[in-house]
This record gives structure tokens, C-alpha cells and sequence, in this order.
């Protein structure tokens, strides 16, 4: 008998074709043998259905499910945690874009199960030539989670990472009717600060996940977007009060807002595009904060001021903008 705790992975997976068969190879190849793996399918339009059945007809560890109608990507994030087997300990997501290592679930069970207050196990990622989510000394490997919570918030140091990245005991999962709290794409971040009052946050300091970077993924979109500002706003409104004290809260929330404007000045004067636009004001007055014209302008100005020290450079930043804006080169414009 496998005496080694039984492990639930999931991925959900919507018009997923180009890269999950070598997702799926990666669970498979698993140095740890105690597993199963669940695929959702989000009503998929591509080949993703075909390339999951094909696994699941000759390995009985693969189950396959299919969505009766299509969800947005956080609800098929939660109807496949929501399927795991009420037998395991631990659940481990894998992005269908991306792929683990070999040794990925041996090694985050091992910290586990060496320190059973940990609820969440993180790890290193590697995202084309960077190695993200370093930000944690290497001798730290299991902190409280309230610290954890703190340091994210406070100290800037972001190790709650991605889905692929961590590794959920179960029972976290369960006690909740939605473990990923809400429809925004830092949802995951969010189940971490729902879920660690209580428990303590493990970290593998060793690169255990692999990102592939595209057009299609959330992720990119938040990058260009400039989403994270915002999202760090919200989880300061929903979970701050848990974590912090009544006076760190409010100054933290002033600091984040400051540099919000900041972020919104400097993309103001890269003539930054209507999607940008519509998806800040929205959110800000989704957050409480109506967008603030002077507060704007006033930071122009200040960037505006900051980079004619240097006309020269200025002059050659605007043109490379107007280029990127408009395909022709200053001259011709």
C-alpha cells in the first residue's frame, strides 16, 4: 500500500490545445506516485477535449470532466478544486499553459507534511530567463501565515505567486463553498489571505514550476493593464483589518493610492489607450475612489517636469511612443 499522502491535482482548462499535452506529461512524469488528476474542460472549442480523453484512456489516475455550459475562468478554477476526492490531503493546480518539474509535488509534500500547520506551500517559478517569487531569505521555509500575509502587504514581497506555484492542503479547500473568493484575476491571491489566519505558509526555495508567457493569458493582460495596483487596493479593503493594525492599514492604503496616480500620471503621458482608461476609471470607482482629474494632472506634471531635466531623452521617449501609437516615425507624423 502507498503509505504517502494522496494528492489531488487539477487543471482548468479552456481552449487549452497548444500546450497541454505537455502539462499533462509533466503530472504524469511525477516522482511522487500517490495522485490523482482532474481536468475540467470549460465547453472547450479546440482540440483540448480529444487531448485530455486521450490520457485519461490509458492512464485510470486521469479523470476528465466537461462543464455543461461555459463559466468564466475563476468559476472553473473553483468547480475543479471542488472536485477533488474527499481522500486527499493536498491539492495542487497546474495552469494548462504551464508545466512542473519532476520532483514538484514530492518536494512541497515533504515540507508539508514536515510541519503540519502549514496550509500553503510556495515555490520558486521560472518565466522565460526570470526566476519569479524570490523575495523570501533562504532560510526561511515556514513562517506564520499572519507574517506572510504581512510581508506581502507591507514589505512589497509578493510569494503567494500563482496557482501552479502553490500547493493547498485540502481541508482549506473544503471549508470553504468557493475557495477562490471572488471573480477578479488576483483571486488566488485572495484565497491565501482567506485562508491563512489560522495556519502557516511553507516555501521550497527551488524552481518547481515552469510559465509559459503568451498574448492569451490572464496574465498578460493584467501586465499591460497595469492591473496589479488596483487588485493590491482591493485585498487591502477586503483582508487588511485581518493583518494589519488599524494605523498600518490606513497608511498603507494612502501609499498604494499615491502610487496608483503615480502609475496613472506616467501612462497618461505615454498616451496610454481607451481599454487602459475604461479599466482604471472602473475600477476605481468600483473601489471607492472615483478617479481624480486633478490628482492626475498634478502627477503629469511632476513626470512631465522630471523628464525634460533631460530634453534630449524626453524628446527621443516621446518619439518612440508616437511611433508605437501611430506606426510612422516623428518625422513623417
Amino acid at each position: 500500500m502507498n503509505n504517502k499522502p494522496f494528492v489531488s491535482v487539477v487543471t482548468p482548462v479552456y481552449n487549452g490545445e497548444t500546450f497541454l499535452a505537455d502539462c499533462i506529461e509533466s503530472v504524469l512524469a511525477q516522482d511522487y506516485s500517490n495522485w490523482e488528476y482532474i481536468i475540467v474542460n470549460n465547453c472547450s472549442t479546440d482540440c483540448t477535449l480529444g487531448i485530455a480523453n486521450r490520457y485519461a484512456s490509458v492512464d485510470p489516475r486521469v479523470r476528465v470532466l466537461t462543464n455543461p455550459t461555459f463559466v468564466d475562468a475563476i468559476r472553473n478554477h473553483n468547480i475543479a478544486v471542488a472536485s477533488i476526492s474527499p481522500s486527499s490531503k493536498y491539492c495542487k493546480v497546474v495552469s494548462a499553459d504551464d508545466w512542473i518539474t519532476p520532483d514538484c509535488l514530492a518536494r512541497m509534500v515533504e515540507l508539508a507534511e514536515a510541519h503540519p500547520k502549514v496550509g500553503i506551500v510556495g515555490s520558486y517559478q521560472r518565466s522565460n530567463d526570470e526566476i519569479k517569487w524570490k523575495g523570501l531569505p533562504k532560510d526561511a521555509t515556514v513562517i506564520s501565515g499572519r507574517k506572510a500575509c504581512r510581508i506581502h502587504f507591507l514589505n512589497r514581497i509578493y510569494v503567494f505567486g500563482s496557482p501552479t506555484t502553490l500547493l493547498y492542503r485540502s481541508d482549506l479547500i473544503r471549508r470553504r463553498p468557493s475557495f477562490y473568493p471572488h471573480s477578479e484575476p488576483h483571486a488566488d491571491t485572495s484565497a491565501c489571505f482567506a485562508s491563512l489566519r489560522d495556519c502557516d505558509f511553507g516555501f521550497v526555495h527551488e524552481v518547481l514550476s515552469h510559465e509559459r508567457v503568451h498574448e492569451e493569458q490572464i496574465s498578460t493582460r493584467v501586465h499591460r493593464l497595469e492591473a496589479n495596483t488596483p487588485a493590491l487596493i482591493d485585498m487591502l479593503r477586503r483582508y487588511g483589518s485581518l493583518y494589519l493594525t488599524e494605523g498600518e492599514l490606513v497608511k498603507r492604503q494612502e501609499e498604494v493610492l499615491a502610487s496608483y496616480y503615480v502609475m496613472l500620471g506616467r501612462a497618461a503621458l505615454k498616451m496610454a489607450g481607451r481599454e487602459f482608461w475604461e479599466f482604471h476609471k472602473g475600477k476605481l470607482a468600483k473601489l471607492g475612489y472615483p478617479l481624480d482629474w486633478r490628482r492626475l494632472v498634478l502627477e503629469m506634471g511632476k513626470k512631465f517636469a522630471t523628464e525634460f531635466r533631460n530634453p534630449i531623452g524626453a524628446f527621443r521617449k516621446f518619439e518612440r511612443i508616437l511611433a508605437e501609437r501611430t506606426g510612422r516615425g516623428i518625422e513623417s507624423v
